[in-house]
């Protein structure tokens, strides 16, 4: 894919991630993966890093709407585990790590915002668990333990033929590079199932008749997408979705 110019660049925002440490700057940081970013640059996106912000961990609609409101997509990312009360469990299980209710918080009501406008927006791994919890639906807070997980793992997940995912890939079957200790339990509401693994994970959510270009991945696209077209034609789609904007 040949990439526009870099001024027609459609304009894809995408939450950062808190880390406490970076090996190139003295204190903490806000980041996203890099070959996160470099799949929206290969698309012919321009990636925009923004600040979860919401104080007390809730996020005001009208200021995340203002916000949004100068982008033409979303990507949600990778990251660490929401604090399971946003799903109803008033106890988190001992593997539940980096819970940031800020993040936990302002990424909610972006995946909200997104999808009630139309926004065209694209979630991985717990970003797709984020658009879960935010549409009312549940997660198993850990898998079963080491030997059921999916961290360090790369494996074919299976796709609804016609599904927006298929579409993407141009593949009903893909090799997904994983890293994830939950998965989603209850769908939310309208959300549907559109791929699994062998061992019956949920590995993409979709919404029939979303206001606009939606899909979600348990995976990550990211890792392999320099190198396989079927993940990076995720990323492809979200930006040509974006452009249509």
């Amino acid at each position: 894919m040949t990439a526009p110019p870099a001024a027609r660049r459609p304009l894809i925002a995408i939450p950062a991630r808190f880390s406490a440490t970076t090996s190139a700057l003295r204190y903490a940081a806000e980041v996203n993966a890099r070959a996160l970013i470099e799949s929206v640059w290969r698309a012919g996106g321009e990636p925009a890093t923004i600040h979860p912000y919401a104080p007390g961990g809730t996020a005001d609609p009208a200021e995340v709407a203002a916000r949004l409101d100068r982008f033409d997509g979303v990507l949600l990312p990778g990251g660490g585990d929401l604090a399971p009360h946003r799903y109803g469990h008033a106890d988190a299980h001992e593997s539940v790590y980096d819970v940031d209710d800020a993040q936990d918080g302002f990424d909610l009501e972006v995946a909200r915002r997104a999808l009630r406008t139309g926004l065209p927006l694209l979630a991985i791994c717990r970003g797709l668990q984020v658009v879960n919890v935010a549409l009312g639906g549940t997660l198993h807070q850990d898998m079963g333990g080491a030997d059921r997980e999916h961290r360090h793992l790369v494996h074919p997940v299976s796709v609804r033929p016609g599904s927006t995912v298929a579409v993407a890939l141009g593949a009903e079957r893909v090799e997904a590079s994983c890293y994830h200790h939950q998965r989603v339990d209850r769908p939310g509401a309208g959300a549907e199932v559109t791929a699994e693994a062998a061992d019956g994970t949920p590995e993409a959510l979709e919404l029939p008749g979303a206001a606009g270009w939606f899909a979600a991945v348990q995976w990550h696209p990211e890792d392999t997408a320099d190198r396989d077209p079927a993940n990076q034609g995720l990323f492809d789609a979200l930006v040509r979705a974006a452009g249509r904007r």
